[in-house]
């Protein structure tokens, strides 16, 4: 976040803090509360949807009216606001940042049995895969149930609905490469405008019906159960709709911090959306045949077309909140070691985390319309909407309860009462949707499927291959006895040789010198070694070790927020008194391609075949590490797996 003027209070300053959480409290706003913010354009129509025949009767508006007020405080409120963002990795949040919380290799001290650490990981792995899911039904409903608006009105414009949706979402996708940083800036001052709108029309709305707010007592959403019995039990999966945003926020937690997104939600957000559920509940009191569209309804006349544009508006930022959480979670899974290497850009010069991935980002677009063309209608999509994130937060508070034990040093039956009963309203939510499968549900669950057998085979394809290479690896100082042993001829420069295993010598270097037949006067053995941790701080990002006749080691460790980049590293072994000419170096890469072959230890043949694809599709070593092109040789090999 850029400095104040010089006009403003000194740096450090109460005025310079208070001003830069403003900044950021704004811009967090626009991206953060985007996809929770857009829940009532639909969220109470559908719980009164034909689909449930639950009819808005005074008691079943108030019963789920005080279902969605508890579901709020308690899933939004305290869960993620109050417990989840407390489960950050060194400040970043997100499934997978939790997932590496509770890796076996992070430690811990909750003495958990490996089988079931391991189990845990592969539930968070397939918790982040179902956020793609998530990710391509936020936009197409999200945008949808906003133009829809405009049937209120008239019914001309049915027919342009699907175009007009269509058109959004591509202009949507196509302004990503700006960046979030930028995109916040414009989408925060719409979004107050949208919450303060929000707030506005829930008064109007109480005023009809000031008896609405009764429906904070809970007896209220008790007897709407006892009342409906089965029919009010799957009317959760509606009321859901509501705290859809919470695995969003704490994704992006990385983004702006915990003050400023607790900050807009107790003093802004949650309010505003309380107000307009509770005007709407108030409308249906008053007027019981507006549940076709509480929201429209809420609103006088004259104001309806400039609330379907700033609706429309609202619905595009929702959509940014899901496709930003996306970037982010692909990069940690990248730098995690479950995706091959993908395009990274950074949008902005001075905010690490503000990137731009285009592989997704098209992926992304082309699954959403595709949705939008499949379900067409909102209601349809409501069908789809719930599966994936009603899994993923089950996932989120599994996770939890170890971080809970293990690093945080809560006792253990506290920590599983307290934070397993959210577990219990996470899979109530659960239940109300999983029987959606059928009328759309299963979108999410393939696209998480595919996700996960991607994300699973990359990582178990890594592990054989670095077998396969360990079987043919000689130990670095067994390679150096034969050097000192029987020195090959030197020529002038540095070689950089990296690889993923700094106690052995470097294939590169093995092939290289066995079809050379020399060594260059300097040789570096370079590992970028990627952590469970979100950043890894200046002071502890490099070790480095000199080996004798001309041989130097070094190790960088990057966290998996972090972009691995070789001619930073290069500079810092300056600081370490390795001086070089970077004319005069020269970089070795491996490359190996893997060979399915049905063999012991390695993956099904199907699975290998997979794994040969992505190895070819991801991204170039010299690219992904920043390695000037022209100073790069590569030694390729064919493994067999």
């Amino acid at each position: 976040m850029s400095r104040p003027a010089s006009t403003e209070p000194a740096p450090g300053s109460p005025g310079v803090a208070r001003a830069s959480l403003a900044v950021l409290a704004v811009t967090a706003l626009g991206v953060v509360y985007g996809d929770i913010g857009t829940s009532p354009l639909y969220a109470l129509r559908e719980c009164f949807g034909p689909h449930y025949g639950v009819a808005p009767t005074p008691e079943n508006v108030l019963g789920v009216l005080s279902l969605i007020f508890w579901a709020l405080l308690l899933v939004i409120s305290i869960k993620y606001l109050i417990l989840v963002l407390r489960a950050d990795n060194r400040g970043e949040g997100g499934i997978l940042a939790l997932m590496a919380l509770v890796h076996p290799e992070h430690g811990g001290r909750g003495g958990l049995p490996q089988g079931a650490r391991w189990l845990l990981i592969l539930m968070g792995i397939f918790g982040a895969a179902l956020l793609y899911g998530d990710g391509i039904i936020t936009p197409a409903i999200s945008v949808l149930s906003a133009v829809e608006g405009l049937t209120v009105a008239t019914h001309a414009f049915e027919p342009y609905i699907l175009p007009i949706t269509i058109t959004i979402l591509v202009c949507l996708f196509l302004v990503q490469r700006r960046g979030t940083h930028g995109i916040g800036k414009i989408f925060g001052p719409l979004t107050f405008l949208w919450f303060s709108v929000l707030a506005l029309l829930g008064i109007r709305g109480i005023l009809m019906a000031p008896e609405v707010v009764q429906a904070i007592n809970p007896a209220y959403g008790i007897a709407f159960f006892a009342a409906n019995g089965w029919h009010g039990f799957l009317v959760l999966g509606s009321v859901f709709l509501v705290v859809t945003g919470g695995e969003a926020l704490y994704a992006d937690m990385g983004h702006f911090g915990k003050r400023p997104i607790r900050l807009v939600w107790f003093a802004f957000v949650l309010p505003a959306l309380l107000l307009n559920y509770f005007g709407q509940g108030a409308l249906l009191l008053v007027s019981p045949e507006a549940a076709v569209s509480p929201f429209y309804l809420l609103a006088p006349e004259w104001a309806l077309y400039p609330l379907v544009v700033l609706a429309t508006g609202a619905t595009i930022i929702a959509s940014q909140a899901i496709i930003t959480g996306a970037f982010s979670l692909t990069m940690q899974a990248v730098h995690l070691g479950y995706s091959p290497r993908v395009r990274i850009e950074h949008t902005s010069e001075t905010e690490r985390g503000q990137i731009y991935i285009p592989s997704i980002n098209w992926a992304l677009m082309l699954a959403t319309l595709w949705l939008v063309l499949t379900f067409q209608t909102s209601s349809n999509l409501a069908a789809a909407y719930g599966v994936a994130v009603t899994s993923t937060m089950a996932i989120t508070t599994l996770l939890l309860i170890v971080v809970a034990w293990e690093l945080w040093g809560w006792n253990r039956p506290l920590s599983a009462v307290l934070i397993g009963s959210f577990l219990i309203i996470d899979l109530a939510f659960f239940g109300a949707n999983i029987v959606k499968v059928p009328q759309g549900g299963w979108v999410p669950l393939v696209v998480a499927a595919f996700a996960f057998t991607l994300m699973t085979t990359w990582r178990r394809g890594r592990q054989v291959l670095a077998d396969r290479l360990r079987e043919t690896m000689v130990p670095l100082e067994r390679f150096l006895e034969g050097i000192r042993a029987s020195p090959p001829p030197r020529v002038p420069g540095t070689a950089v040789f990296l690889t993923g295993n700094s106690g052995a010598a470097p294939p590169a270097l093995q092939r290289n010198l066995l079809h050379n037949k020399v060594l260059h006067d300097r040789v570096l053995i370079l590992t970028v070694a990627a952590e469970e941790v979100a950043y890894i701080p200046a002071a502890e990002r490099l070790e480095f070790q000199t080996l004798g006749d001309g041989f130097y080691r070094a190790i960088a460790h990057y966290g998996f927020m972090e972009d691995p980049n070789v001619p930073e590293i290069m500079g810092l072994l300056r600081g370490h008194g390795f001086e070089f000419d970077p004319e005069d170096v020269t970089y070795f890469l491996g490359r190996e391609r893997p060979i399915a072959h049905r063999g012991p230890g390695g993956m099904a043949l199907w699975r290998e075949k997979v794994f040969e694809v992505m190895v070819r599709n991801a991204q170039q070593a010299t690219a992904f590490f920043r390695i000037p092109p022209e100073r790069v040789v590569e030694v390729g090999a064919q493994i067999k797996l």
